[in-house]
């Protein structure tokens, strides 16, 4: 198999997986248990927090560990909404945030809050002129998210993170698809919240965490057992929180030499691939993207049916996000982009990974080549 579904989710790496194994067999306690056995499970847990804080570059205390980056992104956004609705409703976000954004600002939205969407350009930037412009005196929060999940078109968050900062007001963005991908440090970002995720990075499903910047003001979204200094109800996940701690230590310690491989990579696939087939766009080509991701349009056939003629051969690839699968809709993102829904409709997105090689790259061309060819050959499009 050939996998370039890399952006939905990651293989869990046998390391960090052996990391988790004593959790799961033997040290199994309940961390708030008040007897040795679950004082055990609880100092592995805050160990692997000191690991995870070093690595990304913030204190232990700002770390709130949750179950996936969709909960991770609602506390932030529900979390804030909630502490200061007394002080304002309106919050801004773009169009082509993750659902976990949009859905959540939409359902803030009928309880009353005023919600902003600011609009990209065709590179699927935002306008940080136009994002200052849209400050008022009610805005409580901005959520913008560093990387796209789609394009990989990477936002200016430090620029977005400066203004906000200047006129007291917060500032969350989603940074599942960067963590692990781009050399961050979680304090010098700039952001008040911070969403990143396990399984993006070959760790384990079921494990996220929202970086809190000391002084945040965060309403809990969960009542319950007072976990997580009271932002987050319900018993930790002590094995899932041990692999992410590996799986954060291993991307940051093979960072530079993976970008730069697999940045070639991609590059070499979409080189390949509009050199041997007409009629192809890459999307975000202009902007600043995370090296493994290649989003292009096939013009005249549909994404889905390129997606299942590659899944025939055994070759994984995507039309957008695993969490709008079973959508009839075109990408929200590449409408949002200014792309007509004929042209969305035939996108198809390669989002690379550690296990992916040249001689994949090469099997992938040529098989589009032949899947486009005959699909075009039958198309109404």
């Amino acid at each position: 198999m050939i996998y370039l579904d890399n952006n939905a989710t990651t293989p869990l790496h046998p390391r960090v997986l052996d990391s988790m194994m004593p959790f799961l067999r033997d040290c199994w306690a309940n961390p708030s248990s008040p007897y040795r056995f679950g004082h055990q499970a609880r100092d592995a847990m805050e160990k692997a927090r000191e690991r995870i804080a070093k690595r990304v570059g913030c204190k232990t205390t700002e770390l709130v560990f949750c179950s996936s980056g969709t909960e991770s992104d609602n506390i932030a956004i529900r979390g804030v909404a909630h502490a200061l609705s007394s002080k304002g409703g309106h919050i801004i976000t773009s169009t082509i945030e993750h659902p976990a954004v949009l859905d959540t600002c939409k359902a803030l939205e009928r309880d009353g809050f005023r919600i902003t969407r600011l609009p990209v350009n065709r590179d699927g930037l935002v306008d940080v002129a136009m994002l200052e412009a849209s400050l008022c005196n009610e805005t409580i929060l901005v959520s913008v998210m560093h990387a796209n999940n789609e394009t990989g078109a990477i936002q200016p968050i430090e620029k977005i993170a400066a203004i906000t900062k200047k006129r007291g007001i917060l500032f969350h963005t989603d940074a599942v698809q960067s963590t692990g991908k781009l050399p961050l440090h979680f304090d010098g970002l700039g952001a008040d919240l911070i969403t990143f995720s396990g399984h993006k990075l070959h760790g384990p499903k079921g494990i996220a965490a929202l970086f809190v910047r000391t002084g945040t003001p965060l309403a809990p979204v969960i009542s319950g057992g007072g976990q997580e200094r009271g932002l987050r109800a319900g018993t930790e996940h002590v094995a899932g929180i041990a692999g992410l701690a590996e799986a954060v230590d291993m991307a940051f310690e093979e960072q530079e030499p993976e970008n730069r491989r697999i940045g070639l990579l991609r590059d070499r696939l979409e080189k390949q691939i509009t050199a041997s087939i007409k009629d192809t766009r890459i999307n975000a080509v202009h902007a600043p993207r995370i090296p493994n991701t290649s989003n292009i349009c096939f013009h005249g056939i549909d994404g889905e049916s390129v997606v299942l003629g590659l899944d025939v051969l055994d070759i994984c690839a995507s039309t957008g996000s695993a969490c709008s699968t079973g959508d009839p809709e075109p990408s929200h993102v590449l409408l949002a982009m200014g792309l007509s829904r004929r042209e969305a409709q035939g996108a198809v997105r390669f989002s690379l990974g550690r296990d992916t090689k040249e001689d994949d790259v090469n099997t992938v061309v040529q098989a589009l080549s032949g899947i486009v060819s005959r699909l075009r050959s039958i198309s109404s499009l």
